[in-house]
């Protein structure tokens, strides 16, 4: 159950502590009062409520996810932990169970938790390969509407590189995509004629004024260079709308001249780059004894570019990953440990809110006065108390209003994961 249940009504939400680069510093933490009034962070004062140093932040922006895969690991689970079981896994479970029904039941199942963690924002990617297209997307259409006012929905396909032709099925998906106000999606990899996939799926999002969100170099192997081949095309195309890339793996595997080259490619192209540090530990440098490399990308190096980067939940009790609750908290924990964000900058912060809504376009998380007063407040006073525990007695509001943080019951699952 939650720390504390506050009082209805106006409120001044006293003795807060909050990461200082989310009010406009540059130190570490600092000590704040919230008013709240009509749903909204106000500058008129309310009943006060002290806080006892409480952590704040806006409420959190996941802006990678696989809403479609989540929750499909009691059946189908990875069989050896690598990416190439997962692949095989993923494919087999979606061409045997993924109708509207079952796909429908699992991504309201996922939101369901993400809100009650506190996410108020979702990018997810949805496989999109025929004819799965016109299975998945109207049924994202649908939730869309269905979670408006409590989560902002955005999707994009998802689709290899081989797929994506002049002619052919990835037509119609690229249509289906601007039908539904979605993203252009495609997983990168080294294929001999990439430079031409890669510039063929710049023009068909070009024509139909979609972003575009690419999975890159998942992989350790660092000849694996597709993010330079997105990087080289934007700039030679001048392609004007958002682009992201995830993942990024084998940067952290290349030789660091090679590496800093590259990084330097994506700051002059204005990539938006998403690192998805838990999913990567679980798949990457997966091999009989102890694995040697962690997967995460140069977090460091890009954000001392001036890059825009991100860190998101990835996959969700699937084949890619056999864990995760879409919780942005566990995010920024793991994160923080695996990328040693700590004894760095302070203002990390904006990777799991604001940076990852400037690259969606989702609205900007703000706790200054006329804000909507979308909380996470946590009983932790510190970033060693937060980090040390889940924080699963949180608070979180949404306009306002503290809301019902019971998750939702695996249980209510188990009809769609009993296989004849």
């Amino acid at each position: 159950m939650d720390f504390m249940q506050l009082p209805a009504g106006p409120l001044t939400l006293q003795n807060l502590t909050v990461p200082d680069c989310l009010i406009g510093g540059t130190g570490d933490l600092s000590s704040i009062s919230l008013n709240i009034r009509d749903g909204k962070i106000s500058d008129q004062p309310g009943q006060v409520v002290d806080m006892q140093e409480a952590m704040v932040f806006p409420a959190f922006v996941d802006m990678h996810v696989h809403l479609d895969k989540g929750h499909i690991w009691p059946r189908a689970a990875n069989p050896d932990g690598s990416f190439e079981g997962a692949l095989a896994t993923v494919g087999a479970d979606r061409q045997a169970h993924w109708t509207a029904e079952d796909v429908s039941a699992r991504m309201d199942f996922a939101l369901r938790c993400a809100y009650a963690h506190g996410t108020r924002a979702v990018r997810t990617h949805l496989d999109s390969i025929a004819p799965q297209d016109d299975i998945s997307w109207p049924v994202f259409k649908a939730l869309r509407v269905a979670w408006q006012g409590r989560i902002d929905l955005q999707a994009a396909c998802l689709v290899g590189c081989d797929a994506v032709t002049a002619e052919g099925p990835f037509t119609h998906t690229a249509d289906l995509v601007a039908e539904t106000g979605g993203v252009l999606g495609m997983v990168a990899y080294p294929v001999p004629d990439i430079e031409d996939r890669v510039r063929l799926f710049f023009d068909m999002a070009a024509a139909r004024g979609l972003a575009a969100d690419f999975h890159v170099d998942e992989t350790l192997d660092p000849t694996s260079e597709t993010l330079r081949v997105v990087a080289q095309t934007v700039l030679e195309t001048g392609f004007d709308a958002p682009v992201t890339v995830g993942h990024l793996c084998s940067l952290s595997a290349q030789e660091p001249r090679r590496a800093a080259d590259t990084m330097d490619l994506v700051a002059r192209a204005g990539l938006n780059v998403v690192s998805l540090p838990m999913c990567n530990l679980y798949l990457q440098d997966r091999q009989p004894g102890t694995p040697r490399g962690r997967g995460i990308t140069l977090v460091h190096e890009m954000k001392a570019r001036g890059i825009n980067l991100s860190f998101a939940s990835d996959n969700t009790r699937d084949p890619f990953y056999a864990y995760g609750d879409l919780d942005m908290i566990e995010v920024m924990r793991e994160a923080t440990r695996i990328g040693h964000l700590d004894h760095s900058d302070t203002d990390w912060t904006h990777a799991f809110t604001t940076n990852p809504a400037k690259a969606c376009g989702f609205a900007a998380p703000s706790l200054a006065p006329g804000a909507p007063a979308d909380l996470v407040i946590c009983r932790a006073r510190g970033w060693t108390e937060l980090f040390a525990r889940p924080q699963s007695d949180r608070i979180v509001l949404r306009d306002g209003v503290q809301i019902d943080r019971t998750l939702p019951d695996y249980a209510e699952l188990d009809h769609l994961m009993r296989t004849p």
